[in-house]
């Protein structure tokens, strides 16, 4: 296993902590866990609070390009796609790129460009031949699930391209970060330090790539 960042294009986003922490409740948790409208398009304090393609994601899919050495027409998955706004920018620059959501909304408010290279389904349960794909991709979504399931997840990432993709995570380093993820989270249900991180990707028999989102 590696790690490496491959989101250090990504602009830094400003939260607003005080105000998710007092605004967030059971409501917005149980609603934003539907990942429909509210979630993507509704107000902040159920999600994204809006999210439309602005053009980030293309150093992205550059970087991926480059860190697995990816050539015109090779096949990537990313699980848990959205709207596929990455998919997008890996298929402009040659690759042959589908995605996997588990929300309807998202899918059906996706991106033209990607219209039929999206799946409706789950990270646990890919629907997919094994070593079917030459890099998958799965960028803050497995810690959507418990534990159980997020470790299958893995395995079902590891099967479908061994030692060649790459999982971005929800985690802190100390317990003040834990304290302020605590605040603002509202759709993980399983996370943990890297330590606990790590620990579960043995258990999975997961060999790719992996990095963190540190809330700050």
């Amino acid at each position: 296993m590696i790690e490496v960042n491959l989101l250090k294009s990504l602009p830094q986003v400003k939260r607003n902590l005080v105000a998710r922490s007092s605004a967030k409740s059971d409501l917005h948790i149980e609603t934003s866990r539907l990942f429909g409208e509210m979630y993507f398009d509704g107000p902040r304090e159920f999600g994204y609070g809006g999210y439309r393609y602005d053009g980030r994601w293309k150093p992205v899919a550059e970087d991926i390009i480059q860190y697995f050495n990816l050539k015109p027409g090779d096949r990537v998955l990313d699980v848990g796609c959205a709207k596929g706004f990455l998919v997008k920018e890996l298929l402009l620059l040659g690759v042959d790129a589908y995605g996997i959501d588990v929300s309807h909304y998202a899918i059906n408010n996706c991106e033209s460009d990607v219209i039929g290279r999206l799946h409706l389904g789950s990270a646990d349960n890919l629907p997919f031949p094994n070593n079917s794909f030459s890099a998958v991709l799965s960028i803050n979504t497995i810690h959507n699930l418990d534990k159980p399931r997020c470790i299958t997840a893995l395995k079902e990432i590891e099967r479908l391209a061994p030692g060649r993709s790459f999982v971005q995570v929800d985690s802190f380093f100390t317990k003040e970060e834990k304290e302020i993820f605590e605040n603002w989270v509202l759709t993980a249900k399983f996370y943990g330090f890297p330590s606990e991180w790590i620990q579960v990707f043995k258990e999975a028999g997961y060999t790719g790539s992996y990095y963190w989102t540190v809330v700050t």
